[in-house]
């Protein structure tokens, strides 16, 4: 039987979370200024390490401005827009975005159903390791974005197929800038939690490993299409 692991809040979540609330409240208006680490770190109960981090976290959200030497200040923003900045400049595009995931739908909804018809134990071994990493930094953008990108090029080379190997890893800078923000965009936003990123994948997984080639290929493609929708999503709010 497969279990859910338990996650709770780290502590410095917990505090981003309460300032969060405080500017969307506004409680905290723009151009405000926080009250020193120290001080903050004093009125949470916490160390100064979690308010750092929290406050961190907070700038990368776009909430707040960290002048070193001044404070922290707290920005303007786009109230329908409170969760990250798109940092990447393929999402500032629509089009872009639209094609290189049509590109990944033509290649990675094919390479399912091939993957389950053709894999090798060795296969299923680096699946399973990409999903184990993808668990276990499920918090951490930057592996949990690695592991999402070795699990679908795992798929690729249990097709066997050299060619669409080669396909996928052309386009492998702009897909893992995707996969990077979809992840940054669902984890601030809250519209998806992490492990439902996770339980995609491994559904994906296990068609896969049971040979149901149709099944797998309608998982990627349902992945897929959930992907597209969240950063479309993301991008139309950032216009308003």
């Amino acid at each position: 039987m497969k279990y859910k692991q338990i996650r709770s809040k780290k502590i410095y979540e917990e505090v981003a979370e309460a300032l969060k609330s405080l500017i969307e409240s506004g409680e905290l208006q723009p151009g405000d200024r926080l009250d020193s680490v120290e001080r903050l770190a004093q009125q949470f109960d916490v160390g100064r390490s979690a308010i750092r981090e929290a406050l961190s976290a907070l700038r990368a959200m776009g909430l707040v401005d960290i002048r070193h030497g001044e404070g922290t200040f707290v920005k303007t923003f786009n109230r329908v827009s409170l969760t990250i900045p798109v940092s990447s400049p393929l999402l500032k595009n629509p089009k872009d975005i639209q094609e290189l995931l049509e590109v990944r739908k033509i290649l990675e909804v094919g390479s399912a159903r091939s993957a389950a018809t053709g894999w090798e134990v060795k296969d299923l071994k680096e699946m399973e390791k990409a999903l184990k990493q993808m668990n276990i930094n499920m918090d951490d953008e930057k592996l949990g974005e690695e592991a999402d990108w070795q699990f679908h090029l795992a798929i690729a080379r249990a097709t066997h197929n050299e060619m669409l190997q080669n396909l996928l890893n052309g386009a492998k800078d702009l897909t893992i800038q995707t996969m990077l923000e979809t992840r940054r965009i669902w984890l601030y936003s809250e519209k998806v939690r992490a492990e439902r990123l996770y339980e995609e994948h491994y559904r994906i997984f296990e068609a896969i490993q049971e040979r149901d080639a149709s099944l797998a290929s309608q998982l990627m493609f349902e992945h897929l299409e959930s992907v597209e929708r969240i950063i479309t999503d993301f991008y139309q709010n950032q216009q308003k």
